[in-house]
């Protein structure tokens, strides 16, 4: 019998086993909304053959007695129809399980994923290339004429790759030009992807950090946000699609990021949630950062870093604007993700990790150690964000895609957004059956003059019994 090859997990991702619950179970999802139905043969098949070029994706997850690994396996994937609750769980303790999952339902391809496996750029690098190739499948048909010319052969995502370690684990000048750092990435990246307009905050889910925020903090109350838990803890999902240039002419008429500007209306939109509640408290909003850009990786595994803004609701309605805010965000936020402060926090954590006393703890103390560090920095932060940016497809994919979908599995409010052609994607996740913070959200941009459209599964008990109601009829 082979021996399979196995892999200590990353610096990122032993925080996702010890932060996981029945309501937040660190499970993310990518999506695409196609203009047809899907076929679910052809996806398999398009599966089948994108699967041989991920052997990270084949890996399960196993446990030692000093630390977690991610192991090869020889498990085959099989795509499923729609029929559990966004987000579920995925990694079950013991089980020699895959940590994804590809769904369809109607219309809609979704791939979700274990966050312990990958971090959302690396995601969406495997969801391109299903798309692709479902895409080329389904256009070889005689109804659709099938593309030609040769396909470049993208690169192999492996089981050991670990960025952290690689730029981390010893002293290393950081990117001393981020702009040619990024120029480096899309270079070194799949050419069937193409990600862009997000700025420095484009990167997977949020929520659980694997570096903690600054030391510094400013003093006061964080607000944090409260409310009914979802039946099932199922996490409460609405979805706003828009036109991506009304929002991006709205951003850079500030001189702001997209995701500074949809974060200082986030914040706005929690505080008139509140009902004077979040008034002279601190709110405080989680962002990642993407290490890609300044640290050019090809790895499909997580690397990213969490830093924070945050703005403070006072007795100046000027300031208290949501363009004042995103302004005031934009440039907090420069500071925290610059490449020297970066590697300088990420070195730091490398050398805890790797310290004799962090080799020597069992793993299961080390979950409770980790645990505790991350329910702590949760009763620093109010909300949470993540922006993918815009994202270009291959041919014949691109003009078969309507829209891009991404959201995750949330211990707090929190939107996750993505773009594709013309328009943009906000989703909001929250544990709690409460929308009002949605609702003003939507008040803010349609004062603004964005068209929005929302969308809401039916999550709470009301809603699913209206549901079960006309199942009945029917």
């Amino acid at each position: 019998m082979s021996r399979r090859n196995w892999v200590r997990l990353d610096n990122a991702s032993n925080i996702f086993l010890a932060a996981r619950t029945d309501v937040d179970p660190k499970v993310f999802r990518l999506g695409a909304e196609m203009d047809e139905e899907v076929d679910a043969g052809l996806l398999q098949a398009a599966l089948e053959e994108v699967y041989d070029r991920f052997p990270l994706y084949h890996a399960v997850l196993r446990r030692g007695v000093f630390w977690y690994y991610l192991q090869d396996s020889d498990l085959i994937p099989r795509v499923a129809p729609e029929t559990e609750p966004s987000c579920s769980p995925l990694y079950q303790v013991d089980h020699r399980t895959l940590l994804f999952r590809v769904l369809h339902h109607e219309k809609r391809i979704s791939l979700e994923v274990f966050h312990a496996l990958s971090d959302g750029t690396g995601a969406l690098w495997f969801l391109t290339e299903l798309l692709a190739a479902y895409a080329r499948r389904r256009a070889s048909a005689p109804a659709h004429p099938a593309p030609r010319g040769p396909r470049p052969a993208p690169p192999l995502h492996t089981l050991t790759t670990d960025s952290f370690a690689h730029y981390f684990r010893r002293r290393r000048r950081p990117a001393e030009d981020p702009a040619h750092a990024r120029e480096f990435t899309r270079d070194a990246a799949p050419a069937a992807l193409t990600v862009a307009g997000a700025g420095p905050t484009a990167d997977g889910p949020a929520g659980a950090a694997p570096a903690p925020p600054p030391a510094t903090r400013r003093r006061g109350r964080v607000h944090r946000v409260r409310g009914t838990r979802t039946p099932d803890h199922r996490t409460r999902v609405l979805e706003l699609t828009m036109p991506t240039a009304q929002v991006l002419a709205l951003a850079r008429t500030e001189r702001v990021a997209l995701t500074m500007y949809l974060t200082a209306l986030f914040l706005e939109s929690v505080r008139r949630a509140a009902g004077g509640a979040a008034d002279r408290s601190r709110l405080v909003a989680s962002v990642p950062v993407n290490l890609r850009q300044f640290f050019p990786s090809t790895s499909a595994r997580n690397f990213f870093a969490t830093t924070s803004v945050e703005h403070t609701f006072g007795d100046d309605e000027t300031l208290d604007q949501p363009e004042e805010i995103a302004r005031s965000l934009q440039q907090a936020f420069d500071a925290e993700a610059a490449p020297a402060a970066l590697a300088q926090r990420l070195r730091g954590l490398q050398r805890v990790e790797r310290s004799p006393f962090a080799r020597i703890v069992p793993r299961p103390l080390k979950d409770v150690i980790l645990g505790l560090v991350n329910r702590g920095n949760n009763r620093h932060l109010t909300v949470a964000v993540s922006n993918l940016g815009r994202v270009v497809l291959p041919e014949p994919a691109d003009s078969q895609v309507r829209r891009l979908q991404f959201h995750v599995s949330a211990a707090r409010p929190q939107f996750c957004a993505i773009s594709h052609g013309e328009h943009l994607t906000v989703t909001f996740t929250s544990p709690f059956v409460e929308t009002d913070h949605v609702r003003e959200f939507a008040r803010l941009l349609t004062a603004r003059g964005v068209d929005v459209t929302v969308a809401a599964p039916r999550t709470t008990e009301a809603e699913l019994a209206e549901t079960e109601d006309e199942e009945v009829e029917r």
